[in-house]
């Protein structure tokens, strides 16, 4: 035990007792001799580690911390890792900032090579003067600065208190994790559940990647409708279309209206010809043409958006796509575009991006007399890349997919089955998770054109022509992994035979980052790499996350877990709600309005900003204010209290304590219970902000009415009433530093430090068993605060005397029902004496309160 502190301060907690955590292993997994049922197990988020975290992640983190540390009390092994998520767009493009350069795999690597900027200097290196560098170069920086990152993540964590283990954690680049993702991904392969197709393809012009469907997000853009004339073969009036993309009229492929159009029945089965280009196409019939958008008839190109791409699939349609993989118009005209007039008008826009091929084509339009009308301005949703700032174009690319349900009526109705299964705090969020799955329109596109990512460990044969035979993958065994396609060399072949023909080609797309975190309780939990380990956490028990990730993380994971074994990946999901700022608008980097916590916590310490974001239901979004962080200072002002309420309790003589005699007492701990029982109910239920506020307010009550009252007894009392006072002071005190450990873990480790043995955080969670022998069966839990009723008349009724609280009373009369005055007979000496009231009568009284019915204070004389 330490000596207490002449003046205790919560300043300097967070490094006196996170060295003595990380010494003495406060909070290492211990395996052995454990079974399953002895292992409470987190699937932890692993935050990316590209550039900084902010307060949302203190927010979500800090919920999980609470359930952690609970279990912990509970004599669970808290299985508790840290991953970190250092593959993908974020990492890469931080890279390029950071350090002025860009990759460009066709350059050989250079060992000598220096980056020309470091990232300290403030300075912003522009897209074109960045530095071209080798992959290899490329992914040495992206490992050395996410190593760097995640030193500064872990050291915020440590001061947050975190209660990980901090030797348990992962890499999602690491080796383990690489060959953990490329085993599970030739599993995927083997079972038929992994595929490559050539397909149109969700495409970001400015990474230069295929984007999936939980990546995207609609954004409202400027744009205008162009009425254009179609001319019909059979001589009939022009049939007149609205578009907002004419730069792709060259990519038309047909016109398409609804089944049911009167108007255009008779066109059905007919051919018309595009302007410009003289192109003959098909007038088609599909129910996703809306009758009231436009003209009611639309046309087909390949691609201006998905539902293009669906009346490509449905109707059997020929591609066209005249958009590169760098946004802009291809060189090469369409086969189907013959004419003179035609190819010269291609040759113009040939090249361009696609908003100058734009304004190329309305021109040549309205040259033309096909452009009909005026162009009408609208605003209208464009699907984006969520990270990208272009909007998304669509190209025909080969890619590797996983099936996710959307055309396996049979995997989807399981991964629904598993979603009902779950358990989901708060539980309407399941609803979001079935609403995903319903609405998958495609299989999960998990090839990335990128570089620093887990490789696709696939090679393919060349042909005699040297032409890759993409239906015949060479995959690697198990005891190969992890490779590098684009390094490593295949069985059976040599390096020599790299690109040549009758030899292999590797492939260079990297997985979708999703596709390695999908993947995180096998990757944390030692899947085919410790089978012990895998054993006592595997299915987890607890998922924390956020809410907008449900689509991504949550879903994939599930799908990983559904597809490899056929079991749900845990057992509980915990999602938290957003951060709001003061004009309660999500915070995000994307919108430049995210807070850092660094600064918080240093200003307010560590336990105050707890007190914060614990004081959140899950699935609670919550507003913060860093110029008004009203709820940091309230909680701030729980810690002092504690540490102060500690001191005094533990300053009185105990030598006799051992027996709880005094109604007043009794009360005091049997309304205690029941707060154990309250908040371990809550805390079981995942709702640590309940559990908080229940604990919270006994304390307060505790503080300011009870100490009050017995703080004469304590000091001055003597025989078995002040023992009584003392024993009671000190198992209050016990049960409170303990039911706050999880929300306040320095100022609880403090106090416990003060008269408890060992860790409080690795102590006993309080049951109620342990103070009911000093409770009693008659004991009345309702009197402490029918006695606080009555100070707080005899406290007004001073302040309404404009005397101060220490004046000297002669008498007090004090009125209550007749049960309740019988009952504050109890504790009148304790009332008397707190109040300095030389002489006390309680009355009963027809009044439905107690009230202070006369007083008679001392003169000052």
């Amino acid at each position: 035990m330490s000596a207490i502190p002449d003046k205790p301060a919560l300043e300097g907690l967070e490094s006196k007792w996170g060295a003595v955590w990380e010494e003495t292993g406060t909070y290492a997994f211990d395996r052995k001799g454990a079974t399953r049922d002895d292992v409470y197990s987190i699937d932890t988020p692993p935050p990316t580690a590209s550039g900084s975290l902010h307060v949302g992640h203190v927010f979500s983190y800090t919920h999980t911390d609470t359930v952690a540390r609970y279990k912990r009390m509970n004599g669970k092994r808290v299985f508790y890792p840290m991953g970190w998520d250092d593959n993908g767009l974020p990492t890469e493009r931080r890279v390029q900032n950071y350090y002025g350069v860009r990759c460009d795999p066709s350059l050989p690597f250079d060992p000598d090579f220096v980056p020309p900027h470091d990232g300290t200097s403030g300075k912003t290196i522009k897209p074109g003067d960045q530095v071209a560098i080798s992959r290899r170069n490329f992914i040495d920086l992206c490992e050395e600065l996410t190593v760097e990152d995640e030193k500064q993540f872990e050291a915020l964590w440590r001061t947050l208190g975190l209660s990980v283990d901090w030797k348990q954690s992962y890499r999602t680049i690491g080796r383990e994790s690489l060959r953990a993702s490329q085993l599970a991904f030739l599993r995927n392969i083997e079972r038929g559940e992994a595929y490559q197709a050539q397909a149109p393809t969700l495409w970001d012009v400015t990474f230069r990647t295929a984007v999936a469907q939980a990546e995207l997000e609609d954004r409202e853009q400027p744009s205008a409708y162009h009425t254009l004339s179609f001319h019909r073969t059979d001589g009939g009036d022009d049939i007149l279309i609205d578009t907002t993309r004419p730069e792709l009229l060259a990519a038309c492929v047909a016109l398409v209206a609804h089944p049911d159009d009167e108007r255009f029945k008779p066109l059905f089965g007919s051919t018309v010809t595009t302007p410009i280009f003289g192109v003959e196409v098909p007038v088609l019939a599909h129910h996703l043409a809306q009758q009231d958008k436009g003209t009611g008839i639309a046309m087909i190109c390949t691609f201006g958006d998905v539902t293009d791409v669906v009346w490509w699939r449905e109707l059997d349609l020929p591609n066209r796509a005249i958009l590169g993989f760098d946004g802009r118009i291809i060189s090469e005209a369409p086969a189907a575009i013959t004419s003179e007039a035609g190819l010269a008008a291609f040759a113009q826009i040939a090249g361009k991006t696609v908003f100058s091929a734009k304004q190329t084509m309305v021109e040549l339009l309205q040259a033309s007399g096909e452009l009909t009308g005026e162009i009408r301005k609208i605003n209208h949703a464009v699907k984006f890349f969520e990270k990208g700032d272009k909007p998304l174009e669509i190209v025909s690319t080969r890619q590797w997919y996983i099936k996710n349900g959307a055309r396996d009526e049979g995997l989807r109705e399981r991964l629904l089955a598993h979603g009902k299964e779950l358990e989901w705090h708060p539980d309407f969020m399941r609803v979001r998770y079935e609403n995903w799955v319903e609405g998958l329109s495609g299989d999960w596109l998990i090839s990335r054109q990128r570089f620093f990512g887990v490789p696709i460990p696939v090679w393919y044969p060349l042909d005699a022509d040297g032409n890759p035979v993409f239906d015949e993958p060479i995959v690697p065994s198990a005891d190969q992994l992890p490779v590098d396609p684009s390094s490593d060399v295949p069985a059976g072949y040599t390096a020599e035979q790299r690109g040549v023909a009758g030899g292999f080609q590797g492939e260079v797309d990297v997985m979708d980052t999703w596709a390695t975190s999908s993947l995180t309780p096998q990757l944390a939990g030692g899947w085919e790499r410790d089978e012990e380990l895998y054993g006592l956490v595997y299915p987890f028990d607890l998922r924390p996350q956020g809410q907008d990730i449900i689509r991504t993380w949550l879903f994939s994971t599930l799908l990983r877990s559904e597809l490899e074994s056929g079991t749900l990946p845990w057992r509980h999901a915990g999602i938290s709600g957003w951060i709001l700022d003061p004009d309660r608008k999500k915070m995000s980097k994307s919108k430049g309005n995210v807070v850092t916590p660094a600064g918080m916590l240093e200003q307010h310490g560590s336990d105050a900003v707890r007190y914060w974001a614990a004081s959140a239901k899950l699935g609670t979004d919550a507003s913060f204010d860093p110029q008004n962080p009203t709820q940091i200072k309230i909680g701030r002002r729980l810690a002092i209290k504690l540490l102060n309420a500690a001191k005094f309790t533990l300053s009185f003589d105990a030598s006799a304590a051992g027996t709880v005699s005094e109604p007043l007492d009794r009360s005091m701990l049997a309304g205690l219970a029941d707060v154990i029982a309250d908040a371990t109910r809550a805390f079981e239920a995942y709702d640590h902000a309940r559990a908080l506020e229940i604990t919270e307010s006994s304390f307060w009550t505790f503080c300011d009415d009870y100490l009050e009252l017995v703080k004469e007894r304590a000091h001055g009392g003597t025989g078995q009433a002040q023992a009584s006072a003392v024993t009671t002071l000190r198992a209050a005190l016990s049960v409170y530093v303990r039911l706050l450990a999880p929300f306040l873990p320095y100022a609880t480790e403090e106090v416990w430090s003060w008269f408890g043995e060992g860790s409080v955080h690795t102590a006993a969670w309080p049951a109620t068993a342990e103070l009911d022998e000093f409770v009693g069966a008659e004991a009345d839990a309702g009197l402490l605060a029918l006695v606080g009723s009555a100070l707080i008349g005899v406290r007004g009724a001073k302040t309404d005397a404009k005397v101060s609280q220490r004046t000297a009373v002669t008498l007090a009369v004090v009125q209550a029902p007749e049960a309740d005055a019988d009952r504050l007979r109890l504790a009148a000496s304790d009332l008397a004496d707190v109040g300095r009231i030389a002489e006390l009568r309680i009355e009963a009284a027809d009044t439905a309160e107690v009230r202070v019915a006369e007083i008679t204070v001392e003169s000052a004389e």
